[in-house]
């Protein structure tokens, strides 16, 4: 049975990703992002069953323009994958005021506030994905800021499993590793980006050589949490890269 999901971040990367699976399954898709023309051109790849909403989920007006702009279309919303995230690496200490807003906002507020905006139109058999990352538990340099924001989406995820309940509703928290997609650029400044590199390196930790997973096979497993029985919950996951033997 074709689903409604909706997606944060979806014009690039995993959020894509899973969007155009989706899509390939038969379900209707929205793409949210901040940058309207980077869903709009996602959606426009995928077709009639894609919808494209301008969403900043750090900002609470906005999530509510874009959840009652998905209510005018769709009545009731299955799936949310919360996946939009600023991923910067910083010294706390040198950390403007922007840098820990934005991270905190976008990271932890953001899944608050999409959260808050879609369980009026969730209910039994809905389900929602909190994406987190396997650096909650290692001792990665330069991400106490970016830490702290996914480890406060994984007591968030454990609170409104708890929560929704009794509505029928499923959360999940996805820990996820890194990933890979060709043409794939991280966006960031290069000076943070040798800093962080050489600053990992110095804790043990080669960013060059640790295992990193593909899109679609991250994809692969949300598929099948998303085809979970109805009799079945997994409430938290960890997924991370591994070298083929």
């Amino acid at each position: 049975m074709s689903k409604v999901i909706v997606i944060t971040g979806a014009g690039v990367g995993l959020g894509r990703a899973l969007a155009r699976r989706f899509a390939s399954k038969g379900d209707q898709i929205v793409l949210l992002g901040r940058t309207l023309s980077k869903v709009e051109a996602a959606a426009a790849e995928i077709g009639a069953a894609a919808m494209a909403v301008r969403c900043d989920v750090g900002n609470p007006d906005s999530v509510r323009e874009a959840f009652a702009a998905i209510a005018e279309r769709h009545a009731k919303i299955d799936i949310l994958i919360n996946n939009a995230a600023i991923f910067e690496p910083f010294l706390l200490q040198n950390a403007t005021d922007a840098q820990i807003f934005n991270a905190i906002t976008t990271n932890l507020a953001g899944p608050m506030f999409t959260i808050r905006a879609a369980i009026p139109a969730m209910g039994d058999g809905s389900h929602i994905f909190n994406i987190t990352s396997e650096s909650v538990g290692m001792d990665f340099p330069h991400l106490s800021v970016y830490q702290a924001s996914k480890a406060g989406v994984e007591r968030l995820s454990k609170s409104m499993d708890t929560e929704l309940e009794a509505q029928g509703i499923r959360v999940t928290n996805v820990r996820a590793g890194q990933m890979y997609e060709e043409g794939k650029v991280w966006e960031a400044n290069p000076e943070d980006q040798m800093a962080f590199a050489k600053a990992a390196m110095e804790r043990g930790l080669n960013l060059r050589e640790r295992p990193t997973s593909q899109f679609d096979s991250v994809v692969d497993a949300f598929c099948a949490l998303v085809d979970l029985p109805a009799d079945l919950h997994a409430d938290a996951i960890s997924l991370h890269g591994r070298k083929p033997q």
